[in-house]
């Protein structure tokens, strides 16, 4: 007997929402959830330090829209994170703020550009372990956030009822 063709927006949900991965990735998703839901808040917060004027200091585009847009894809995403529904695909747009986060805020500490004003640095040198102390928030959120993207968000999830249905 032929399988029944599964169209686009089906496999999107199974993709979304089917997950083999063990309960315990809660601890990651709670641990993923609360620190973007938090730094989103903060961009809101502290917008002089964190928000449109951080993001106008580093050079980022249009910080009057960036920054609060960001902040809005970190808390909205860190939500679904935290909860556990559409796991996967909450997990790019983290992915790819914190690339944009290491590109535009340790990139420049590898090449030597200094801390932006920020902080003083601690390691004198600029280069790779400067730059890998500074970065150690960001690529575990990175490194975090691409494993949800494998794996899904886990048996204690929303995702993981709306699969049992």
């Amino acid at each position: 007997m032929p399988a029944t063709p599964v169209g686009p927006l089906e496999r999107l949900g199974r993709f979304a929402c089917v997950t083999e991965a063990p309960g315990a990735t809660l601890l990651v998703r709670v641990a993923i959830g609360t620190v973007f839901i938090s730094e989103g808040l903060q961009k809101f917060l502290f917008p002089q330090a964190l928000g449109v004027g951080r993001f106008e200091k580093i050079g980022i585009p249009a910080p009057d829209l960036t920054a609060p847009f960001v902040a809005v894809v970190e808390v909205g995403c860190g939500a679904l994170v935290l909860v556990g529904l559409l796991t996967r695909l909450a997990a790019v747009p983290l992915v790819l703020d914190m690339l944009v986060a290491l590109a535009s805020t340790k990139i420049p500490i590898l090449l030597g550009h200094g801390y932006w004003g920020f902080a003083e640095p601690t390691v004198r040198d600029y280069g790779l372990w400067s730059m890998l102390h500074e970065a150690r928030t960001d690529l575990s959120m990175l490194l975090c956030s691409l494993f949800l993207l494998a794996v899904g968000a886990g048996a204690r999830s929303v995702d993981a009822r709306i699969a049992r249905k």
